[in-house]
C-alpha cells in the first residue's frame, strides 16, 4: 500500500469555505476511492490542510484519479483559494499500521523529519526496536518514508485526546531511556541517524474525515 498525502496552503480565512466545498465535492469522489484523513493545521503553520489518501500503488492512483477528472467530478470548485501545493508518495515501514475510519484524536501531531542520504536502513533499525517502548503509552497512527516528492522524508503521526496527554505520553516515553529510539540504540551499541531538519505540527480532522 502506498499513501498520497498532500498538503496545500490556503489564503487566510478561506479555510472554512475551502473545507465546505471539498467535503461537498468528496461526497462524489468517494465512490472511486476513500480519504484515509482529511486535516487542517491547529499549531503550526497556519492555514494548511494535508489530506491522505490510500492505493494500492502508483497504477490504482493514476487510474482513479484520471476517472475521476474525466466523469467531472473532481478536483474540488476551490483553487482560488490555493497559494501552494504539494504531493508526496509515502511508503509505511512494516510496524506502520493501515489506516481505517474511526476515532484515534481528535489531536494529531504530524512529525517530518528530512535525513541524511543513507540514513533510512538506520531509521528503519532503530524505529523497529525502540516502537513497542513507545506503544506502551499510546498509538502511533502512520510512520512512513517518502519515496516521490521530497525526497529523503520521514513522517511519524500521532493520536492524542489532548494537548496534555500529549505532554504526559511524551515525559513517560523519554523516562524509561528508550525514546527516542536513537538513545535506545545508543544504549545498546548502536548509533542514532543523522537529520538535516525536524518539523511538527498538530492537525485537526474536518467532519468530513474518515479518521477523528
Amino acid at each position: 500500500m502506498i499513501y498520497e498525502v498532500r498538503t496545500y496552503d490556503l489564503k487566510p480565512q478561506s479555510l472554512p469555505e475551502f473545507e465546505k466545498r471539498f467535503g461537498e465535492a468528496y461526497e462524489k469522489r468517494k465512490k472511486y476511492s476513500e480519504l484515509a484523513a482529511f486535516w487542517h493545521t491547529e499549531i503550526g503553520p497556519l492555514n494548511q490542510i494535508v489530506h491522505v489518501w490510500p492505493y494500492k500503488n502508483i497504477e490504482e492512483r493514476d487510474r482513479i484519479r484520471a476517472a475521476a477528472v474525466k466523469d467531472k467530478i473532481w478536483p474540488p470548485n476551490a483553487g482560488e483559494f490555493i497559494v501552494r501545493m504539494q504531493s508526496d508518495i509515502m511508503i509505511p515501514f512494516n510496524f506502520s499500521p493501515e489506516i481505517k475510519p474511526g476515532k484515534m484524536g481528535p489531536y494529531f501531531e504530524m512529525r517530518t523529519y528530512t535525513y541524511l542520504p543513507g540514513e533510512l536502513p538506520v531509521i528503519q533499525k532503530n524505529w523497529e526496536s525502540a516502537i513497542p517502548v513507545r506503544l506502551q503509552f499510546g498509538p502511533v497512527c502512520a510512520v512512513w518514508y517518502s519515496e516521490i516528492g521530497a525526497l529523503n522524508k520521514f513522517v511519524h503521526i500521532w493520536p492524542y485526546a489532548s494537548l496534555d496527554q500529549r505532554d504526559d505520553i511524551r515525559k513517560k516515553a523519554q523516562a524509561t531511556g528508550s525514546w527516542p529510539p536513537g538513545k535506545k540504540a545508543q544504549k545498546e551499541g548502536g548509533r542514532n541517524y543523522q537529520l538535516f531538519s525536524q518539523e511538527n505540527k498538530i492537525l485537526m480532522p474536518s467532519s468530513f474525515s474518515p479518521l477523528q
